[in-house]
C-alpha cells in the first residue's frame, strides 16, 4: 500500500514522452551505438534546440561540453575506479547528471523513466520500478545493485566505488550520503573500500549518513541527521551521533534476508598500492595530558 496518489498528463505528451524512453533504451542496448555520441546529441536537441553538429558551429564552447569524451568525473582521479567499467557508463552518467538540470529531468512523469532506463545500463543490477529523483550522486554507478522497488529522493550521494546494494523496498531520503570507502585518520591516500548494505524495507531518512561497511539490516530505519558507522538490527531505529539503535519497530514474525547480526560484513579492499595492509587502530581516547594541553595559558599583572 502507499500512500501516493496518481497523477495524470496530457495524452499527446505521455505519448511523446514514452516513445522517447523506449528508443533510448531500445538505442543503449544496441552495442553498435556510440553512447558518447548518442548522449551529446540527446544534450543538443534538450538544451539547445538544435542539432549537435549545428551547435558546434554556432557555439563550440558549448557544443564541447555537452561530450563527456571532454569531461572529467571524480572518480577518474581514483586509483580504485575501473577505467574499462567507467568509460562505458560514463557518458550515460554525463547524460543523467545534466538532464536533471533541465525541464526534462525536473519533469518527474519524464525524469524518472529515463533514469530508470539508465541506471539498467549503468547498474551492476536494478530491480524493476527503480524510482530516483533529480540530482541523485553516484561515484562510478557500475557498483550499484538495486532491488525491485526501490526508492533514492533528491540531492543523494551514492559512493559506490566500493559497492553499495540497495535491497527490496529501500527508501533513501533527500540529502542523504551513503559511502563505501574510508581513509586514514593519518594518511588520507590510505583507502579502504568496503560494501555498504542497505536492506529490504530499510528506510535511510533526511540528512543522514552511511559510512562504509555498514550494514543496515531489513525493516530498519535510520533517523534523521544520524550517522551510522556500524550496523542497525532488523527492526532497529537508530539516531544520534555516533548513531544508536535505541527502538525497535513493533512487528509480527517475519522473514529476515538482511540481519547485519549474521550477514557477511565486507572485510574490506584496499584503493591504493601504495598501502596495501590492512589500516591498524591510529587514535586514542584523549588523556589528562591532553586536557591539559587545550587548557589556557595565564597572565600574571
Amino acid at each position: 500500500m502507499t500512500w501516493l496518489k496518481p497523477v495524470e498528463i496530457g495524452p499527446d505528451a505521455q505519448a511523446t514522452f514514452g516513445e522517447f524512453v523506449r528508443d533510448l533504451d531500445a538505442r543503449l542496448s544496441d552495442p553498435a551505438t556510440d553512447r558518447y555520441d548518442l548522449a551529446r546529441d540527446i544534450l543538443a536537441e534538450v538544451m539547445y534546440g538544435r542539432s549537435y553538429a549545428q551547435l558546434r558551429s554556432d557555439a563550440p564552447l558549448a557544443a564541447l561540453s555537452l561530450d563527456a569524451r571532454n569531461v572529467t568525473f571524480e572518480a577518474e582521479y581514483y586509483m580504485a575506479t575501473d577505467a574499462e567499467q567507467f568509460a562505458r557508463v560514463k557518458p550515460l552518467l554525463w547524460l543523467w547528471k545534466s538532464l536533471d538540470q533541465t525541464p526534462v529531468g525536473q519533469n518527474p512523469v519524464l525524469g524518472i523513466p529515463i533514469r530508470r532506463a539508465l541506471a539498467g545500463h549503468i547498474f551492476k543490477r536494478v530491480g524493476r520500478n527503480f524510482k530516483c529523483w533529480q540530482n541523485v550522486e553516484f561515484s562510478v554507478g557500475y557498483n550499484m545493485e538495486v532491488g525491485h522497488d526501490v526508492v533514492v529522493h533528491r540531492h543523494v550521494l551514492l559512493d559506490d566505488i566500493g559497492g553499495i546494494e540497495l535491497h527490496d523496498n529501500a527508501s533513501v531520503s533527500d540529502y542523504v550520503n551513503i559511502y563505501s570507502h574510508t581513509h586514514s585518520v593519518l594518511d588520507g591516500p590510505d583507502v579502504t573500500l568496503r560494501k555498504t548494505v542497505i536492506g529490504r524495507g530499510a528506510r535511510i531518512t533526511y540528512h543522514s549518513t552511511v559510512l562504509a561497511g555498514s550494514v543496515v539490516s531489513d525493516d530498519a530505519m535510520l533517523a534523521t541527521h544520524a550517522l551510522l558507522r556500524g550496523d542497525i538490527p532488523p527492526h532497529g531505529i537508530a539516531m544520534g551521533l555516533p548513531a544508536r539503535t535505541t527502538r525497535v519497530k513493533l512487528r509480527p514474525p517475519t522473514e529476515i534476508h538482511v540481519d547485519a547480526r549474521v550477514w557477511p560484513h565486507d572485510a574490506g579492499r584496499k584503493a591504493n598500492p601504495e598501502f596495501p595492509d590492512p589500516t591498524p587502530n591510529q587514535t586514542r581516547v584523549p588523556g589528562e595530558a591532553d586536557v591539559e594541553a587545550r587548557q589556557p595559558v595565564g597572565r600574571e599583572g
